[in-house]
């Protein structure tokens, strides 16, 4: 890592996203973003990566860009795999030329969603969808890269202003209809997007702390009375794999159903009078999709020393913010 003087020059890839909006609005004072994002900057295009991050020489790479239709994956997985396996590659070639940090988010759908208890960094990873594939491709590029200053932060069911999302997806059938089927043995955590941009920072600060340099202290001698300074280094960054998500868990069953009424709480008239819960196999779509994916955060919050919001108090923080 290139240890510069504040701000550090941050490049936010895919910053027209829903997650990469979050990351700019939050951004603190100590970070320059610069956003990159189609149509003129290209994440499959290896050339055109290694050629605009040379010329910017960012201290920081924040990967927010991904081929995020889960159903359009199994059609399209080619494609889904350039953006989301090997565009992080290109990523993590060029922080490493560079000697720049990597924070890339990924996904739950790396898992199976068969262990039924909270998903730890360490456990196996068996994609079921072509989505998933994808994901885990640029995973393992970065692992593979030879770049020791990364971190992957995996996320789950994300939702937030200026993108297409379950919660905006069940506020407009809320309006419409006076029923809803909703999937109810998926179980997994919303996030929303301002909780996980303020985690990326979070992790970005271990990082940021670390280039420049350490805290000076000054010392006075006991036996001569004389001061000095002593410049005390900060640990090393914590880099690696992450898991982030809101507090607590739900189904998406209980996640339309706390929606509906954090509506209503809010004074919004709606046509929905009931909820009925369903099975996956009510609701086929092309794309498997992870029974369980519940994450442990400990790592992240061993790592950060900050804590999570509950799913159910950042979902009415969203909600209210929205009107």
């Amino acid at each position: 890592m290139t240890r510069n003087a504040s701000p550090a020059k941050l490049a936010l890839i895919g910053s027209n996203g829903m997650l990469a909006q979050a990351v700019r609005r939050i951004a603190p004072a100590e970070y320059d973003v610069f956003g990159y994002d189609l149509p003129e900057f290209d994440l499959t295009n290896r050339e055109q990566v290694l050629a605009a991050m040379t010329a910017l020489e960012p201290e920081l790479i924040v990967n927010c860009a991904a081929f995020t239709n889960v159903d359009g994956c199994e059609t399209e997985e080619e494609a889904a795999t350039r953006v989301n396996g090997d565009g992080p590659g290109y990523l993590a070639e060029a922080a490493k030329a560079l000697g720049a940090a990597l924070l890339h988010v990924s996904t739950d759908y790396v898992f199976d969603g068969r262990k039924m208890e909270p998903y730890t960094e360490d456990d196996p990873v068996s994609p079921q969808s072509a989505y998933g594939r994808s994901k885990l491709a640029g995973e393992r590029a970065i692992l593979e890269s030879g770049l020791e200053e990364y971190f992957i932060l995996r996320t789950s069911w994300l939702y937030g202003p200026g993108g297409k999302n379950f919660v905006e997806t069940i506020v407009r059938l809320a309006m419409e209809r006076e029923e809803l089927r909703i999937v109810a043995d998926q179980v997994g955590t919303p996030t929303y997007t301002e909780d996980l941009a303020e985690g990326v920072f979070n992790l970005l600060k271990t990082v940021t702390n670390d280039f420049k340099g350490g805290d000076e202290l000054q010392v006075t001698s006991k036996e001569s009375g004389q001061k000095s300074s002593l410049v005390t280094r900060h640990p090393s960054p914590p880099y690696g794999i992450y898991h982030f998500s809101n507090a607590g868990s739900c189904s998406w069953y209980d996640f339309a159903e706390a929606i509906v009424e954090e509506l209503k709480q809010s004074g919004e008239e709606i046509a929905c009078q009931r909820i009925l819960p369903i099975r996956t196999e009510e609701y086929p779509l092309p794309a498997a999709r992870p029974a369980f994916s519940v994450f442990s955060k400990n790592k992240y919050m061993q790592a950060t020393g900050a804590a999570i919001p509950e799913w159910r108090e950042s979902l009415k923080k969203y909600i209210s913010n929205r009107q």
